[in-house]
C-alpha cells in the first residue's frame, strides 16, 4: 500500500521557523541526538559529507502500521504528560524531549530534510520540508530508496539527513567533539556518539577527560560527578596541601522550592543541584575557531540534555579573570514532568522568571561563581610562586651580570690604556693616542650587550593606584592592552590577570628600588597614576609617588572627581578627570575625548603601534558611560 505522511501542523509554519529556530549547528545536533536518546538508542552516528549531513541511531525506529509516524508528525504535541511518560521505554533513562518541536531542528540546516526509519524490518520514509502544500502531505521516499549508513535494514533506527546544509560542521572529528560534548554531555558505554568526517572518525562514551585535565580548581557536586577527580590535574608538583584547596568534593546542593503544578495544586519540591565548576589553568589556544562555543562558560542542564549554554554574561560582573570560569550544573527539576514547562521554544535558553531559575542563578551568583574565582586565586598564588622567584632571580642575576661586565670593562680598558701610554706616550702624537684608544674600546664594547636584555625584562607601565579606585584603573588597563600594551609590561596589582601582578613576595616600591634606582639600566618605568581622595590618604600608594619622583620617570594623571592632584607629580599639565557611580565611570564628552587622546599618546611614547582614534572611541564606549 502507499504510505501517506502528513505533518500536523500548519505549512506556514514551518516555512517561519524553519531557518531562524535555531542559531548554530550543534544545537540542531544536540536536539537530533536527543531525539535518537529519547529512542532509546544505544548507538548515535553524525557523518559528514560533502553535501549533507546525516544523523543516524539505532533505537526503536518508527512503524508507519502502528501509528509511530503520525505521533511524530504531530508537531508541538506534549511528548510526555504523565510520571511513566518521563522515562524512555523499558529503561531508567529520563526522556529528554517535551514540546515534540525537536524534529524541526533540521530544517534550520536544510530546506528540505530526509526522514528514513525502520522498525523491525518495516521501512518507511518522507522529506520533511520547509515547503509544503496547502494539504499538509510531505513527500514519500519509497521504500526500494531507503538506505542507512551504519544501521542494519532488517532491524530498527532512523537515519535523519540534512542535504545541502547551509551551516558548515569542521572537518575533524575532534573539532566537532569539542563542540557537541558541550552541547550534551550525556555519553556513556550505554549511549555512545560516533562522528565520522572526512578524514577520519571517533566516537564518545564517557565525558570529555580533556576539559577536566586542564582545570586548576575544581568543585564538584553529587555523587555522580566525584569520578571527575580522578581526571583533575592542578599542576603544582603533586602538593597534597595544594591539591586540598583547589579540588573540592561536595555533596549536591539542595533548596526546597514551593510550587503549583500543571494542575494548580502547590507542593513542595526539592531542587537539587550537581555538576562541577572550575577554572582553567591557562587560557592560551582557547577558542582557535571562531565557530567554536566559548571555552569559558557555565551551562545549565537536566535530564543530562543542555538547556543554557552560558549564564555567565547575566552573573558575571565582566571581571578579566572570569575568562578562566567553566563548569556544568544539572537541575533535573527544570524538566520535572508535572510543573510547567519552562524552556524556551528554541532550547537555549530558560524562562528568566520562573522560580527555579531565579533560585539556581542567585546561588551561583552570590556562592558558587565567587567560591571558584577565590580558589582560581589560590591556584595563582601557588603556581606562580616558584616561577616568579625564578624570574626574579634571572633578572637579578642579569643585573648582576651587567654590573660585573661593566667594571670588567672598565678595568680592562684602564689597564691597558695605562700600560700602553707608560710604553709609547714617547714619539706618540695626540690624534695617534685618541685612535689608539678608542680602538681598544671598540673591542670590548661588546661587553655591554646585556643591557637591552636586561631593559627587555622590565615592566614598561606602572598602573599606580588604590584598591577602591579598581573600577578606573580596569578601564586603564583594558585600553593599554587594546592597544597592545601586553601584561608582561603592565605593573597593575589589583589586576584580575596575574600576568600584571609583581614578582612573588615583593612590595611595588621593592621591586622599582631594585629594578628602576639600583639599577645600570637607564631604562625607565612609566607610571600612570590614578588619583583620587583615598589614593592621597594611602600610605602605598603615595610610596608610589615618591619612587616615580626618585627615578624621574615619566606620568600621567587620571583623576577621579573630588579631588585636585598635588605635587611631586606634574600638576602642570592638564590631567583627565572621571566621575564614579557604583559600578560604572562616568564621562562628558569632553573628559571623554581627552581619555583616549592620553591613551594613545602613552603607548605612542612607549614605542608600541597603536589604534586608530575611532578604534579607541569605540572600545572606550564599551566600558563607560557618557554624560550629556
Amino acid at each position: 500500500m502507499d504510505k501517506e505522511y502528513k505533518i500536523n501542523i500548519d505549512p506556514r509554519i514551518l516555512e517561519l521557523l524553519g531557518p531562524h529556530l535555531y542559531t548554530n549547528i550543534y544545537y540542531v545536533l544536540a536536539e537530533l541526538i536527543a531525539n535518537s536518546y529519547d529512542a532509546g538508542a544505544h548507538n548515535v552516528y553524525v557523518i559528514q559529507q560533502d553535501d549533507a549531513i546525516f544523523v543516524e541511531d539505532d533505537g526503536s525506529g518508527m512503524s508507519y502500521e502502528e501509528g509511530d509516524i503520525e505521533k511524530y508528525l504531530g508537531v508541538a504535541v506534549e511528548t510526555r504528560t504523565n510520571e511513566k511518560e518521563s522515562y524512555v521505554e523499558g529503561t531508567e533513562r529520563k526522556k529528554i524531549g517535551r514540546k515534540g518541536i525537536g524534529k524541526l531542528a533540521a530544517l534550520s540546516v536544510s530546506e528540505n530534510v530526509l526522514v528514513m526509519t525502520v522498525k523491525n524490518g518495516e521501512k518507511s520514509g518522507f522529506v520533511l520540508s520547509r515547503k509544503v502544500g496547502k494539504d499538509s502531505k510531505l513527500i514519500p521516499i519509497q521504500e526500494k530508496e531507503i538506505s542507512f549508513k551504519m544501521i542494519n535494514p532488517k532491524k530498527s533506527g532512523t537515519s535523519i539527513v540534512m542535504t545541502n546544509p547551509q551551516y558548515t560542521l569542521p572537518n575533524t572529528a575532534n573539532a566537532i567533539k569539542k563542540n557537541l560534548l558541550k552541547m550534551f554531555p550525556l555519553v556513556n558505554k550505554d549511549f555512545k556518539i560516533h562522528i565520522i568526517t572526512k578524514k577520519d572518525k571517533l566516537s564518545l562514551e564517557n565525558f570529555d577527560k580533556e576539559m577536566i585535565g586542564e582545570l586548576g580548581t575544581l568543585i564538584i557536586f553529587g555523587k555522580e560527578y566525584q569520578s571527575l577527580s580522578n581526571f583533575f590535574i592542578p599542576g603544582l608538583n603533586n602538593d597534597s596541601e595544594a591539591k586540598k584547596l583547589l579540588l573540592k568534593q561536595e555533596k549536591s546542593i539542595c533548596f526546597p522550592i514551593k510550587m503549583k503544578n500543571k494542575l494548580g495544586k502547590e507542593k513542595t519540591y526539592n531542587l537539587e543541584i550537581k555538576g562541577w565548576l572550575g577554572a582553567y589553568r591557562s587560557t592560551k589556544d582557547k577558542k582557535i575557531n571562531s565557530n567554536d562555543f566559548p571555552d569559558n562558560f557555565i551551562s545549565l542542564l537536566s535530564n543530562g540534555k543542555l538547556g543554557e549554554y552560558n549564564i555567565l554574561p547575566l552573573i558575571g560582573k565582566n571581571r578579566l579573570i572570569e575568562v578562566f570560569v567553566v563548569g556544568q550544573l544539572y537541575v533535573d527539576l527544570f524538566e520535572e514532568t508535572e510543573l510547567q514547562d519552562m524552556s524556551l521554544s528554541n532550547r537555549q535558553g530558560y524562562k528568566t522568571d520562573d522560580p527555579r531559575y531565579k533560585l539556581v542563578i542567585s546561588h551561583v551568583e552570590k556562592d558558587l561563581l565567587p567560591r571558584v574565582i577565590n580558589m582560581r586565586q589560590a591556584f595563582v598564588s601557588y603556581r606562580d610562586k616558584e616561577k616568579s622567584l625564578e624570574k626574579d632571580e634571572k633578572q637579578k642575576a642579569g643585573e648582576k651580570e651587567l654590573k660585573d661586565k661593566v667594571e670588567a670593562y672598565k678595568k680592562s680598558i684602564s689597564q691597558i690604556v695605562t700600560e700602553r701610554i707608560s710604553e709609547k706616550l714617547e714619539g706618540e702624537s695626540p690624534a695617534e693616542l685618541k685612535k689608539f684608544i678608542e680602538g681598544e674600546m671598540d673591542k670590548s664594547l661588546p661587553l655591554m650587550g646585556l643591557k637591552s636584555k636586561v631593559d627587555s625584562k622590565k615592566k614598561k607601565v606602572l598602573i599606580s593606584h588604590v584598591g577602591v579606585d579598581k573600577i578606573l584603573a580596569d578601564v586603564v588597563y583594558k585600553m593599554l592592552s587594546f592597544n597592545g600594551i601586553s601584561d608582561e609590561d603592565i605593573i597593575y596589582t589589583h589586576c584580575d590577570n596575574e600576568g600584571c601582578w609583581i614578582p612573588h613576595g615583593k612590595e611595588v616600591w621593592e621591586y622599582l628600588r631594585d629594578f628602576f634606582v639600583n639599577s645600570i639600566s637607564d631604562e625607565k618605568i612609566y607610571v600612570i597614576y590614578i588619583t583620587s581622595k583615598d589614593m592621597a590618604q594611602s600610605w602605598y600608594a603615595v610610596s608610589e609617588v615618591g619612587a616615580g619622583w626618585i627615578t624621574k620617570s615619566k606620568h600621567d594623571i587620571f583623576n577621579i572627581e573630588g579631588y585636585t592632584p598635588l605635587a611631586p607629580l606634574n600638576v602642570g599639565l592638564e590631567w583627565h578627570t572621571s566621575k564614579k557611580s557604583d559600578d560604572n565611570i562616568l564621562m562628558n564628552q569632553l573628559s571623554f575625548n581627552k581619555f583616549v587622546t592620553k591613551v594613545m599618546a602613552i603607548c605612542k611614547d612607549l614605542g608600541y603601534s597603536k589604534k586608530t582614534n575611532a578604534q579607541n572611541e569605540r572600545e572606550l564606549s564599551r566600558y563607560v558611560s557618557i554624560e550629556n
